[in-house]
């Protein structure tokens, strides 16, 4: 059974499945699409075209689905599109696409955002992944299921931040993080791989051996980056996650790649 706070202000056109509940002083747009079960907690704000998965929780003064904070932007009907079971946490604010990045702003399912982060326009996020206190996107960034951005770290826009990576807290990142990849500083260096979080999705002691040698190898000062890239692609051919970090280095990007500080590449 939905349940809507007497001091809540629901539109009309607003859509609400089944067991939606809306807690005091919230704020639902006309355009808005609540799933089953989704829960605003008290004093949120759903507006635009927003669409929020089934089960999603919403804490205190979220704000989702306003306008992009984006100069270019001229009203156009773009979207945000919520998937399923994130966890929402206060003052996070998400916003819509752009006529410039495709029109919708896509967040994944099973996501943990937490107090203060920002996801802005354009943003394309995947499944599983948290968000710690005040991590912040820049538009268009891309975030790729499992990647952790520790707290008060900031993403360039534009940059695309590979599955299974680890942004370490207070980090500035202005070049892309290869998948499972951990790195951390101002401006943020890859500082190795993600082998904590390896661990704990149970990737086998084998895979990981291989992807500490691969990302040896990619990243060793002989050669040059096409050269290593040739040779790890055809020595781990059969290894899937080594063969993700290739294909996320030869994607086509706007941004230049974030690799080793010299000392730390042997």
């Amino acid at each position: 059974m939905t349940e809507i706070h007497p001091t809540a202000i629901v539109a009309n056109g607003a859509q609400l499945g089944a067991n939606v509940s809306i807690g005091a002083y919230c704020c639902v747009g006309p355009q808005v699409v609540l799933e089953d079960g989704v829960q605003l907690h008290s004093h949120v704000v759903v507006e635009g075209r927003t669409r929020v998965g089934a089960r999603t929780r919403i804490f205190p003064f979220a704000s989702i689905g306003h306008i992009p904070q984006d100069l270019k932007y001229k009203g156009e009907p773009s979207e945000l599109a919520i998937g399923r079971d994130n966890t929402i946490r206060e003052h996070v604010t998400m916003n819509p696409g752009t006529e410039g990045g495709g029109m919708v702003t896509r967040v994944g399912n099973h996501g943990l955002f937490m107090v203060g982060a920002h996801v802005a326009h354009d943003c394309q996020i995947g499944d599983h992944v948290i968000f710690v206190n005040n991590a912040t996107l820049g538009g268009h960034v891309e975030v790729g299921d499992w990647a952790i951005l520790g707290g008060l770290s900031a993403v360039h826009q534009f940059v695309r931040i590979g599955k299974h990576a680890m942004i370490g807290g207070m980090s500035g990142i202005e070049a892309d993080v290869i998948p499972y990849g951990t790195v951390i500083g101002n401006r943020a260096r890859l500082s190795g791989l993600n082998i904590v979080g390896l661990k704990r999705r149970g990737f086998s002691r084998d895979v990981i051996h291989a992807l500490r040698n691969a990302y040896r190898l990619l990243f060793a000062p002989e050669g040059t980056m096409a050269e290593r890239l040739d040779d790890v692609a055809q020595t781990y051919s059969d290894n899937e996650p080594v063969m993700e970090i290739v294909g996320f280095i030869r994607a086509a990007s706007s941004r230049a790649l974030c690799q080793p500080a010299l000392e730390d590449a042997a």
